[in-house]
Formats: structure tokens, sequence, C-alpha cells
């Protein structure tokens, strides 16, 4: 019954994994059709400030989702950690818990400067782009950013039930 429910709730992870992959290539498109707009209205400099925005966005987001996703594993694993491990992986553990979370303060540093270069984007566009337009490219912006997210966990999740099911699978005679 656990092997039936773990495939099912993977089944539905995997099915939902496609979604969100359909929505990031809608995304993606209307991403591109923003782009022609701004090349098009845009002086060089201001649209090449634009594309290296955009592009550090997705950089940016996914690098912080990664490391607090690594930082997440590394505490768990610190939890675990019980008389019988020996001291050589509880430094390991301590000093991968240290060098995660100082990378990760350095990416929210980055994340907060890519906020002030996405003000100073946007201040372009508003000279140039009509009202609507300008909530699109706020739009686009917002959903690249959440459809990101989305995409990450559901890869952690699937990777999590993965490793239940191979688990379960290995644990059975």
């Amino acid at each position: 019954e656990l092997i039936s429910s773990l495939q099912s709730k993977l089944q539905s992870l995997w099915e939902e994994r496609e979604l969100v992959l359909s929505e990031a290539r809608e995304c993606a498109e209307r991403g591109e059709e923003l782009e022609a707009t701004v090349r098009d209205v845009c002086k060089p400099n201001e649209f090449e400030r634009y594309m290296m925005f955009i592009g550090d966005l997705e950089k940016v987001v996914s690098l912080l989702l990664c490391l607090s996703s690594r930082l997440a594993r590394v505490q768990n694993a610190m939890r675990r950690v019980d008389g019988n491990t020996d001291a050589e992986e509880k430094q390991s553990l301590n000093e991968r818990h240290k060098l995660l979370s100082r990378q990760r303060e350095d990416a929210k540093d980055l994340k907060e400067n890519l906020d002030r270069r996405e003000r100073v984007v946007s201040g372009i566009l508003a000279k140039y782009l009509t009202d609507q337009q300008l909530q699109e490219y706020r739009r686009f912006v917002q959903v690249k950013t959440s459809l990101l997210i989305e995409q990450k966990d559901l890869e952690e999740q699937i990777r999590f039930f993965e490793e239940q099911l191979e688990n379960l699978e290995k644990s059975l005679p």
C-alpha cells in the first residue's frame, strides 16, 4: 500500500511538473515578446541593461534556491547526528553548514542588488512603455520568479519521494 501511495504521489508530482514547465514555456514566449518591444523602444545601452537584469534574475533566484536546498539537507543531516556518528563526519557537516550559510548570505546580497537593478530597469522602461506594457513587464518578472521557485520545489519533492520509494523497495525482501 505504501509503495502504491508513493507511486501515486510521484505521478501527481510529475503531472504538476509538466504543467509548470508548460507555464514556463508560455512565460518564456511572453518574455521574448517583451524583449522585442523593449529592443524597439529603448536605447541600446538601456536594452542591454534590461537583458542583463533578466538574465541575472534567473541566475540569482536559482542560486538562492539551490543554496537554500543544500543548506536544508545539511541541517537535516546534522539533526540525524547521534552518538554513533564519528567526529570527522560531524566536523565535515559543521564546515559545510558554515560554508553554505555564508554562500547563502552572499546570494541574498546579490538578490538585494538585483532588486535595486530591477527598480532602475523599471524606471527606464516607465519612460518608454505604456502603463499596460509596464504592468505586463512587472507581471512577467513576478511570474518568472514564481515559476522558478515552483519548479525547484517540485524537483525537491520528486527527489524526496523517489528516494523514499527506492529505500522502501530496498527494505522489502
